[in-house]
Parts: C-alpha cells; sequence; structure tokens
C-alpha cells in the first residue's frame, strides 16, 4: 500500500461531548477502559497495512500527541513507515485548519513531493472496524475521482449526519449535510446513505478540487463543500457500501463487522460504551482477527477483595469491563466499565457506569448511569446519578439522564 497516503483529521474541538473535552481533543477522550477513540482509526489502518500516516491536530492535543508518541512509536522508517502529527503549518497562509479540507489543504505539499496514486482521509474520532484495504480496492477498479464509504442508517438521524443520494449502481447523485427531508435509499423508504467521514480520492483530482476550494470563500469542509461541488461538476464519486461488505471470501462477517459509530454527544458516546458489554457485545473488542491497539501502562492485575457476606461486604464484579490496577474492595460493580487504577471502596455500588483512570468511590457511595472523568474522588455515601435535580446543581447531566463529572472535579 506504499502509493496509498493516509490522513487522520484528528483536530475536532468536540464541543458536545464537554466536559469530557475539556483539557484534550476528542480523539484522545478515554473509551472502553484503556483506549482512546483515536485508537480505533489507527488500529483499522494497521491493519489494512497502511503504515504512511499523517495525523493532522489543532485543539487542545497536548495528550493527544503525548498517546500518539509514546503509544504509536511503531514505524519502521528504513521501511518507508512513518506517523507524523502535524499541526497547522500555515504555509499558503497565517490561518489554523479551517476545515476538513482546508486540513488537506494546508499539507498539499507533502501530496505533491509523494505523488501517491491515491489519498485515503479518515476521521479520528469514530468507533469501528475497517479493512480500508477494500475500500481502495473497490475505488481503483470503479477507476473513479472519489468513493465515500456510507453505511445505512435510519432515516430520524439524517439531522445529524451527512447523507448521500446514490443511483442503483453505486453513484453518487447528490450529497447534503444534515438535511430535514433526506433522499432515502430505493426500496428502503425508512433508511438513509450516511457518509462515514471516509474518503478515498485519486490524487489528481484531490489536489483540484482543495486549489480550487482554497480561493473560495467557503467552509473548507468535505461534506459542505467539496463534494457537493464535485456532484455539480460531474465527476465520478462512488459509494462503497460499508453495511453491505463480505469477507474476501464472500461469506458474511461477524455480527460487529459493519458496527459505526460517530462519537458526537455524551448519550453517544456513552451508548458506544455500553456497546461493549455483555456476552455478546454488540461490538467486540476480543477479535484476535483485527486486534484493537493502544498504549497501556505497567500496572498491576485487577483485584476483588473481601468476601464477608454476613457484613455485607464483598468484593463483587459482574457484566463488566475492569482495566489493570483496578481494587475493587467490598464493593460491588456491575455493568460498567473501569478503567486502570479505579478503586471501588467498601459497601459502595456502581452500576451501569464509565470510571476513568485514578478514580476513587468511596465507602457507601452509590452510582448510576454516570461517566466520572479521570482523578475524581467520590466522597464517602455520595450518591450520583439517583436525582437529576440535585446532579444538576454540581454536575452536566445529559438529555438522557447520564450524569458527568469532570476531570479532577472536587466534590465536598
Amino acid at each position: 500500500m506504499r502509493k496509498v497516503f493516509t490522513f487522520v483529521l484528528a483536530g475536532g474541538k468536540g464541543e458536545r461531548l464537554y466536559p469530557l473535552t475539556k483539557d484534550r481533543a476528542k480523539p484522545a477522550v478515554p473509551f472502553g477502559g484503556i483506549y482512546r477513540i483515536i485508537d480505533f482509526t489507527l488500529s483499522n489502518c494497521i491493519n489494512s497495512g497502511l503504515r504512511r500516516i499523517h495525523v493532522l491536530i489543532q485543539y487542545k492535543s497536548i495528550s493527544l500527541q503525548r498517546h500518539l508518541r509514546v503509544g504509536w512509536n511503531i514505524f519502521n522508517s528504513d521501511l518507508g513507515e512513518f506517523i507524523d502529527v502535524i499541526p497547522a503549518q500555515q504555509r499558503v497562509g497565517s490561518d489554523w485548519y479551517r476545515g476538513t479540507a482546508d486540513a488537506i489543504y494546508q499539507n498539499i505539499y507533502t501530496i505533491e513531493q509523494e505523488k501517491p496514486d491515491e489519498i485515503l482521509i479518515l476521521a479520528g474520532d469514530h468507533v469501528y472496524k475497517m479493512n480500508y484495504y477494500k475500500m481502495i480496492d473497490f475505488h481503483r477498479e470503479s477507476e473513479a475521482d472519489l468513493t465515500v464509504s456510507v453505511v445505512e442508517m435510519e432515516k430520524e438521524r439524517s439531522v445529524q449526519l451527512g447523507v448521500l443520494e446514490v443511483d442503483a449502481k453505486g453513484g453518487v447523485l447528490g450529497f447534503e449535510e444534515k438535511p430535514v427531508k433526506p433522499e432515502t435509499i430505493p426500496g428502503k423508504p425508512d433508511k438513509i446513505y450516511a457518509s462515514m467521514g471516509i474518503y478515498v480520492f485519486s490524487r489528481q483530482a484531490l489536489e483540484e478540487e482543495l486549489t480550487e476550494d482554497a480561493s473560495r470563500n467557503t467552509d473548507h469542509d468535505f461534506g459542505r463543500n467539496i463534494i457537493p461541488q464535485m456532484v455539480r461538476k460531474g465527476k465520478k464519486i462512488c459509494a462503497y457500501n460499508f453495511s453491505t461488505q463480505k469477507s474476501e471470501d464472500g461469506a458474511a462477517l461477524d455480527p460487529d463487522a459493519t458496527y459505526w459509530r460517530d462519537i458526537g454527544t455524551i448519550d453517544g458516546y456513552y451508548q458506544a460504551n455500553v456497546d461493549l458489554l455483555g456476552p455478546e457485545p454488540v461490538f467486540n473488542l476480543y477479535d484476535q482477527n483485527f486486534p484493537i491497539r493502544t498504549y497501556q501502562e505497567q500496572f498491576p492485575p485487577a483485584r476483588t477483595i473481601h468476601s464477608d457476606e454476613e457484613a455485607g461486604r464483598v468484593g463483587q464484579l459482574l457484566d463488566s469491563l475492569v482495566s489493570s490496577g483496578c481494587v475493587i474492595s467490598g464493593g460491588k460493580v456491575q455493568r460498567s466499565i473501569l478503567s486502570p487504577n479505579v478503586r471501588i471502596n467498601s459497601f459502595s455500588e456502581v452500576y451501569d457506569s464509565i470510571l476513568m483512570e485514578g478514580v476513587d468511590v468511596g465507602r457507601y457511595a452509590k452510582i448510576q448511569r454516570a461517566i466520572i472523568d479521570k482523578e475524581v474522588k467520590i466522597p464517602r455515601g455520595m450518591i450520583i446519578g439517583y436525582d437529576a435535580a440535585e446532579d444538576k446543581k454540581r454536575f452536566t447531566v445529559t438529555e438522557s439522564g447520564i450524569v458527568v463529572v469532570g476531570k479532577g472535579t472536587e466534590i465536598k
């Protein structure tokens, strides 16, 4: 895949994920206990044989840069492999990245120097598994100027997504960002083709479109500007249907092979984490044929302690993901995700929650349907998630009732 150049867009603010993005970029938000959101896109690259990667950063990027430097320093430069972390270069002006298309345009010199056949453009804030090689191969066979990966979604979700109009042969006829009245899939009036934010461009087409867009007063965005303009020009744009992909031998893939989530809101983030739980999770982290890699510090194994049933002091762990260094000391954890070094003290209860690194839950505390960010100490007897009115006085509470306690919050 040396003829393919990969760009990962990782500069988003993630305003709807606040307060989880108060001190970090959206792709750096912890996920699934031990991962960062960007690990899924980068693991897809590795599993697809793509090892020439530019990660474009901008917003509150220190933790993201640290994670990439320490956790993804696995490439062999002698073999032409690399992962470069690139902030706005201001080579063509004094602006920071003004949009997704402008982020690539500000780095167009790398494309001109390397002259790849195709450029793969990815978002660093989605959760899914995908072999990009299949999409690239589809793009080449189609001889398209641009191929957009799409996923079938319910029509009601159109106001949150970019929606494509696609003909019976897979040609893109139109593209609209967050439409109220979207074009539906032929024969499926309740479904739409949603853009996954994954693009394969032929080099010449990309260079032409970026250069032209740079001279205009636009949002400099692929969804809002570049793709609609290419449609108007009659450029050949194809849709790659992620929802109907097959294995190389034509057999159906694992149930989670077509799973895709844009972690755009707190509720979406919470649900995507919940999808990791259960005996047959919606999204399986344990697929040895498609590993998701990350960086982990060296902590001791997780453990449960105390089994005094008469006193009710029993360390219990049920239907949960628990990371290294965690101690469940006479408390109960159920349907939850614990990042490293979380401590659950005696007689406390944690249900349906996400606890990030270093959280300490005091004795007799009760937590449900909550996201507790890093280094928060929950006081003895504290109750979170049981009284929305009280929770709103101190924390962030979503429309669905998920309580979010920000990183390092001091609770008194």
